[in-house]
């Protein structure tokens, strides 16, 4: 669909008969007032190609895009009012945002520092370059650069919301925890202050605190879209005997696996739970006794109470010391399982998976080069097995299975013939822990709330062990540690 930005030459799109530039100017600033990001921008458009000169319209329609985060158009016209007004603290600050907003970290920090040399009390401009040093993993910066903003505008809750996140990932909890309730403190309804602090407080292992600081996730804006209304009742931890429970699953595929030991914990207290998740997954799930789940295509059966699935562990009270189901919950086919047995090597197997879903928001931390699985596949004795599946599967210099791994059944049917799995953190290692499998899972410095700090083993999982890097990128020494444990387990 072509906009007026793209339109052909030829084909010049005229405001309407009565409109003038000016009019059109006007109208824009009223919708840029009363939030209307779009409207603003479609009439401040417009009224350039009356007065493609007027930098008061080029500013303005930067701030409309901005707001509506149409950020590659924010780049494209900072550049062209830039030309005309190369000292314009703004614009460089409008151009830091979207470069970071379209991946280009390192230019964003240097359009940031050219926006602070002319304006340098401009507290946001420090938060976003402190968001775009974070990005670069550059986190001392970031902390510094939050420090700055905070300093200079002590009512900026973004800025504590972000220094609580980089010193979660830094390990430093308690500060990460404080900095997280000043945001809130300046502003109860900040969602990603509490979902910051809700990552804090899960990483430390108060999952009370934390699970119901998550709730804030369903108002996230990065995150609120996936949580659409759902008609009736919204189960509150009432008694279920004898009542159907709608569960829609949320997140990635691993979250589905690791969360649906609540499923018998809701047969238990008498009611009738129904998973409403991905395709791939029914069969697996359908391996619960008492448990139904159904695709997002089905149509969904009468039901008295629907919930979110990562909301039951606060329902059910969840502690590490009360984690359900932390052995064997899930269980592989036995026919799809026999099939898989004479598909495979004969002797001891240990399957791989060194890399999750490329389009992971943090994959590029969590997965390992296929190269280095080679210094782990030299060990005699030992079959690998690639546990890959689909356009990445034929990395790992293992055989490709993916015309056989056709759903999470499958997958647990070849995982159930393995003597062990090593895994980085992805729905693979889940399926592992779920059906009781020895799985050593490889993390990177600064992991996923799930998996704690500091200690070996998991309270979700307990046939888990876990590898951490030691330093942030460092995968030599997780490997090396691997190979030695494997040595040592006589694999």
């Amino acid at each position: 669909m072509q906009t007026l930005l793209d339109r052909p030459a030829s084909q010049p799109a005229l405001p309407p008969e009565g409109d003038d530039g000016r009019a059109l100017y006007i109208r824009g600033l009223l919708a840029l007032r009363n939030g209307d990001a779009e409207g603003a921008a479609g009439l401040f458009i417009r009224a350039l190609r009356w007065q493609p000169a007027h930098r008061g319209m080029r500013r303005n329609l930067v701030r409309a895009l901005l707001m509506a985060e149409r950020f590659a158009e924010v780049l494209n016209h900072t550049n062209v009012a830039l030309g005309a007004t190369p000292d314009d603290a703004e614009l460089h600050f409008a151009r830091g945002t979207a470069l970071n907003a379209l991946g280009r970290h390192a230019q964003a920090c240097a359009a940031f520092a050219r926006a602070l040399a002319l304006q340098p009390a401009h507290a946001p401009s420090w938060l976003n370059m402190g968001n775009a040093s974070a990005d670069l993993d550059d986190l001392a910066s970031a902390e510094t650069l939050y420090r700055t903003a905070i300093r200079l505008d002590a009512a900026l809750p973004e800025a504590f919301a972000s220094l609580g996140h980089i010193l979660t990932l830094q390990g430093r909890l308690p500060e990460a925890i404080e900095a997280c309730e000043s945001a809130i403190r300046v502003r109860p309804d900040f969602a990603p202050a509490h979902w910051n602090l809700a990552i804090a407080a899960l990483s430390g292992g108060d999952l009370k605190r934390g699970f119901a600081a998550y709730e804030w996730r369903k108002r996230h804006p990065r995150y609120r879209t996936d949580f659409p209304a759902i008609a009736g009742l919204e189960w509150d931890g009432r008694n279920l005997a004898g009542r159907t429970i709608l569960v829609r699953a949320e997140q990635g595929f691993g979250d589905a696996i690791q969360f649906a030991r609540y499923l018998p914990a809701i047969r238990q207290a008498g009611g009738h739970p129904v998973l409403v998740c991905a395709p791939s997954l029914v069969p697996l799930i359908q391996t619960l006794p008492g448990v139904c789940a159904i695709t997002t295509a089905d149509p969904p059966p009468a039901y008295d109470f629907w919930v979110d699935q990562l909301t039951l562990p606060t329902l059910f009270g969840t502690t590490l010391d009360t984690v359900p189901a932390p052995d064997a919950y899930l269980s592989a086919d036995p026919v799809r399982t026999a099939i898989w047995r004479q598909r495979l090597p004969p002797g001891r197997k240990v399957g791989i998976a060194l890399a999750g879903n490329p389009n992971h928001p943090d994959d590029r931390r969590r997965s390992i080069g296929s190269e280095r699985i080679g210094a782990l596949a030299a060990i005699p004795g030992l079959s690998f097995v690639n546990l890959r599946h689909g356009p990445s599967a034929a990395g790992p210099g293992l055989p490709d299975l993916s015309r056989w791994m056709t759903d999470y059944a499958e997958t647990a049917a070849l995982i159930a013939n393995l003597d062990l799995v090593i895994a980085v953190d992805t729905s693979v290692a889940h399926l592992a822990g779920a059906l009781g499998k020895p799985v050593w899972i490889l993390l990177p410095h600064a992991p996923d709330w799930r998996w704690l700090r500091d200690r070996p083993d998991s309270p979700w999982y307990r046939s888990v062990r876990l590898f951490r890097q030691p330093a942030p990128g460092d995968w030599d020494s997780v490997i090396a540690a691997v190979r030695q444990a494997l040595d040592g387990a006589g694999y």
